[in-house]
């Protein structure tokens, strides 16, 4: 289901938007190659075939990620470069965000989404149920989840929870790294947990099946957030504390508690993994495994925070990368270790097929068909089975 131009625009309007003022949103796609000056070549550029076998008949899900650039200034429009790495990635499905800050950039961030799905029908598939997942996998395409990384677009008014929801957004974090009325994020001294009005937004996730996402939430929140959901929640992208500490990471306890309680830990491919080098993927695995360890096989998966395609490392692209950076941390909201001088990649899994080349390392390390298989995405299938209503 993608849902049409007039529509969305329909959806504005209730809202108390303009139609005027979103318009514009719905892109002209562009038919530019992506920069051709590389210094930073696809990890798997010649690799066509799965390493391991189980890798065409799983469900592979990405959960926090993008098939366009992703972590990049005014998220440019998809062109054929991204749509082949996207087809040809072996992806199930993604969680995509399209929060802004408020309501009206949100209908903004996503109206490309609905648009990408109408221009290419072959390549994406708008997934809000369990069936519609189903079908982007018997069709071969790439499933777009559409997420929230905030609860900033609802602007205080929990009828906004069900807008979006009717327009697809199926997965909500509840803060980003700073303060916001339903909690702290990981960045905030003060440490504080849900709001009133907080539990309120939580009660209305569960009740319209959303899942809630503590990814960037502070320690209380994650917590209180824990305890506060009626469903299994998701922690779709962070690390271990225990392999290596960074405020976006988490510690045992919390990774535990969100597996005690059926969720789900997604490991991300991002320089928090290592703060003061460049990761490799022997920490991405050593990260996986530790939270395999804490939270038992079916609790662990991927959420990668990346684009499915590659980071060229053109000049262009870094030029991008530093303002994006430099621009979040001016914001205040850049984590320790967001660096404009290192990108936002594990340079050995910076490839189209890295969800390949992960249960490839994981293969190394003597995992079994059905660890990696849930690691990969069965779990994020299961999870997504529990918490969304049809």
């Amino acid at each position: 289901m993608s849902i049409p131009r007039r529509d969305f625009l329909r959806f504005a309007s209730v809202a108390g938007i303009a139609p005027a003022a979103i318009a514009g949103s719905w892109p002209v796609t562009s038919t530019a190659a992506t920069p051709a000056t590389a210094t930073m070549p696809d990890a798997d550029a010649g690799h066509q075939s799965p390493r391991w076998p189980g890798y065409n008949q799983a469900m592979v899900v990405d959960f926090l990620g993008s098939p366009g650039y992703f972590n990049y200034p005014q998220n440019p429009p998809l062109d054929r470069k991204m749509i082949d790495n996207a087809r040809n990635s072996g992806i199930t499905a993604m969680n995509v965000t399209v929060s802004g800050g408020d309501t009206l950039a949100s209908l903004r961030r996503m109206a490309p989404w609905f648009a990408n799905v109408e221009r290419w029908p072959d390549v994406f598939r708008l997934v809000r149920s369990m069936d519609q997942l189903q079908d982007a996998r018997a069709s071969g395409r790439v499933g777009i989840i559409l997420g929230f990384q905030d609860t900033t677009p609802y602007e205080g008014d929990l009828s906004r929870i069900d807008m979006f929801h009717d327009l697809g957004v199926r997965v909500v974090q509840l803060t980003y790294n700073v303060r916001n009325l339903v909690g702290d994020g990981c960045l905030e001294p003060g440490n504080a947990g849900l709001s009133t009005y907080g539990h309120e937004v939580v009660e209305r996730l569960n009740a319209l099946g959303s899942l809630v996402d503590l990814s960037h939430c502070g320690k209380r929140t994650t917590a209180e957030g824990i305890r506060a959901s009626a469903a299994p929640v998701g922690i779709t992208h962070t690390g271990c504390n225990a392999v290596m500490r960074h405020p976006r990471s988490k510690d045992d306890e919390e990774l535990r508690a969100a597996a005690d309680g059926g969720g789900v830990v997604g490991i991300y491919l991002m320089p928090f993994l290592t703060p003061g080098r460049i990761p490799t993927t022997d920490d991405v695995v050593a990260h996986i495994e530790h939270a395999l360890d804490v939270c038992g096989e079916d609790h662990v998966g991927i959420g990668s925070d990346l684009s499915i395609t590659p980071i060229d490392g053109s000049d262009e692209y870094w030029a991008a990368h530093r303002e994006f950076v430099s621009g979040r941390i001016e914001a205040g909201i850049a984590a320790p270790a967001e660096d404009p001088e290192v990108l936002f990649t594990v340079p050995e899994l910076n490839s189209h097929r890295r969800m390949d080349l992960i249960a490839d390392a994981l293969v190394a390390r003597g995992h079994n068909d059905r660890i990696i298989e849930k690691v990969i995405g069965g779990n994020w299938v299961r999870l997504c089975g529990e918490v969304w209503k049809e």
